[in-house]
């Protein structure tokens, strides 16, 4: 990737003056789209969801820990799998202390199919400490369409259809297998309602480690692949990752 071109101080002020109007309109732009998410209608969550922690079982009201809101992160993390994806893993480091979104009425969850001793097993070997819950065995997974199999359910990934994915020239990635997103939940006494979802780059903005690098002039460094730099925290320079993520370019 070229440097940026080397200008004087006063051309460099110029330049930055220029972009910070356009700064300040995507931020009034973001805040109007933000509030266009928080207007979102909302739909009730009936089915009895059994999730297992590491404490046991808990429905998804227990998710809650009392709270009014709840985030869950699917984190993509399949029965058979050694490890974690790890592009979820990277915004797993980036989620940082959940004492600011207590204080906010709010609680954080990640939910993976794997059976819980797994999780477990990866999230000590991370030295992650955010509650982490298996859904293996129940439709979670499928319902909130971060687990493609046609023989369970319809694909639906990103809010289109098998068909609109292929016309779109989504990859074959999109149609089967795990994915990654994230679902908000809202509670009200005893009911629970699902208020939005957001798949793919719609998680962007969760991960501190882009936001920063977005930042700076060489940026995520990704000519070579979607996210083909990254890899679980404890593994850089003990391996080459030869393709991208792949799940976060649509």
């Amino acid at each position: 990737m070229d440097s940026p071109a080397v200008v004087t101080r006063e051309e460099w002020l110029a330049a930055r003056k220029e972009l910070l109007a356009r700064e300040k309109q995507f931020d009034r732009e973001r805040d109007a789209l933000s509030a266009e998410r928080r207007a979102l209608p909302m739909v009730e969550v009936t089915e009895p969801y059994v999730f297992e922690g590491p404490g046991g079982s808990a429905s998804l009201i227990e998710l809650f820990e009392g709270r009014r809101q709840l985030i869950v992160y699917h984190f993509m993390l399949a029965p058979d799998w050694d490890a974690g994806c790890t592009g979820c893993s990277l915004l797993a480091d980036n989620i940082g202390n959940l004492a600011h979104l207590h204080a906010a009425g709010t609680s954080f969850a990640a939910i993976s199919r794997a059976p819980i001793a797994n999780i477990t097993k990866f999230r000590e070997r991370m030295g992650w400490n955010f509650p982490w819950f298996s859904s293996h065995g129940t439709s979670f997974n499928y319902d909130f369409h971060v687990t493609m199999d046609e023989s369970v359910a319809p694909v639906l990934f990103n809010f289109r259809t098998k068909d609109e994915l292929r016309e779109a020239g989504i990859g074959s990635w999109a149609l089967t297998g795990e994915q990654h997103g994230l679902s908000v939940f809202l509670r009200e006494d005893d009911r629970v309602f699902h208020t939005y979802s957001t798949y793919s780059r719609g998680t962007d903005l969760l991960n501190g480690t882009f936001n920063y690098l977005d930042l700076t002039p060489l940026g995520r460094q990704e000519e070579a692949g979607i996210m083909n730099w990254v890899r679980h925290h404890d593994d850089y320079g003990d391996r080459t990752v030869e393709d991208g993520c792949g799940h976060c370019d649509s």
